[in-house]
């Protein structure tokens, strides 16, 4: 029997990939559901050459338009909102799904499908960071086994498979640097949505490459790897590796360091944690050690002082990463809308997480009220 896959947020850089990796391993899968935002075009034309038994657009102004461009295929169902999104990733017939929402937007969808114990193939990020503790507590009730498909946590994954109970005395987790790696801070005070968008080694979204490009993404990360390997976050650490070929690595107790290295292509992690535990084959670029050096460098924390918030969110825990998220998103929004300047990305965190009232104990319906106050503070200031 074919797996059946729910894709959330399909029309995005994940999501198109994953299509691809179940279109070259159609015999062993099958796409159930596809689910978008705002592009109605491209999730009409991805169901069409997909044939799902349902669609979902979460922007319900998009329904009828949807309707029309799949009138020609009655057998796909067609639903919208919010609503329809925790409702689809429950259906019986799905195995498992790929997670590729960007944003809070994502979390409710996740928490559903770990309740009706369905395989979770994370890529929405911000899941763990706004809410990792009930995920991880959800994952345990239900049963629910979540894999990573970022390419830097597939990689730790990808090192501690046959570890079993080894203690890890560290990860390494590695991050490109972005486009800005070299940059002073003054040259960072004129640079554009274009500049920023320029990623060296990676194609992504516009959202998670100006992520990169402040590497929040990489607190992010750390944040998710503490709750994906139980691992305290003083015991990870953040190596900036221009060449993306080391996705992340892994120090055992006896100093013996593990890593998964490859190309940039997030085929490879979304296929992994699709095959888990088998290794498909995958038409993609084979690396090559011998083209280019492999580099390593401390981040510089004064000069990307997203990173550095993020890890100050770490520390005080509780919902404070909810308000580093919601921050984040807005004033990511803002600059990507020509309303903010890069260097001040950072000041909207900031100011967002020294104004939001603290929680230490959150639970869902807080984490959803931090959201919707720090969105609100961080709108404000912009």
């Amino acid at each position: 029997m074919k797996k059946q896959i729910a894709i959330l947020g399909s029309t995005g850089s994940i999501g198109t990939q994953a299509l691809e990796v179940i279109e070259e391993h159609s015999d062993l899968y099958e796409v159930y559901c596809l689910t978008a935002n705002n592009k109605v075009e491209e999730l009409a034309r991805q169901a069409l050459k997909f044939k799902p038994a349902a669609v979902v657009i979460a922007n319900e102004a998009h329904y009828d338009h949807l309707k029309e461009l799949l009138a020609q295929a009655p057998d796909i169902k067609v639903y919208a909102g919010a609503k329809a999104l925790d409702e689809i990733v429950e259906a019986g017939p799905v195995d498992m799904v790929i997670t590729a929402m960007v944003g809070f937007a994502g979390l409710s969808p996740t928490i559903h499908a770990i309740k009706a114990r369905k395989t979770i193939c994370l890529a929405n990020q911000e899941t763990l960071v706004v809410a990792g503790a009930l995920i991880c507590q959800l994952a345990r009730e239900h049963h629910a086994a979540i894999l990573p498909v970022d390419s830097e946590h597939s990689a730790i994954f990808q090192s501690i498979v046959g570890e079993d109970d080894n203690e890890i005395e560290k990860i390494l987790l590695t991050a490109s640097g972005g486009p800005f790696r070299n940059f002073t801070l003054d040259r960072l005070q004129d640079v554009t949505k274009a500049d920023a968008l320029q990623h060296p080694t990676w194609s992504m979204g516009a959202k998670i490459t100006i992520d990169s490009a402040t590497m929040i993404n990489k607190g992010f990360e750390v944040i998710e790897a503490k709750w994906l390997f139980g691992v305290d976050a003083d015991k990870i650490e953040v190596l900036v590796h221009p060449q993306s070929i080391v996705h992340s690595a892994v120090q055992f107790a006896d100093g013996a360091v593990k890593a998964q290295l490859g190309v940039p292509d997030m085929r490879l992690p979304i296929q992994y944690a699709l095959s888990f535990p088998k290794r498909l084959s995958l038409s993609s670029e084979r690396l090559d050690l011998f083209r280019q050096p492999l580099e390593f460098f401390k981040p510089d924390l004064d000069k990307f002082r997203c990173l550095a918030l993020a890890f100050e969110a770490i520390k005080k825990g509780g919902n404070m990463p909810c308000i580093l998220n919601a921050a984040n998103e807005i004033a990511n929004r803002a600059f990507l809308d020509g309303r903010c300047r890069f260097l001040q990305i950072a000041d909207v965190i900031e100011h967002t997480m020294n104004t939001v009232a603290f929680d230490d104990n959150p639970d869902y319906d807080v984490y959803v009220a931090t959201d919707h106050e720090a969105r609100r503070i961080a709108s404000e200031l912009i």
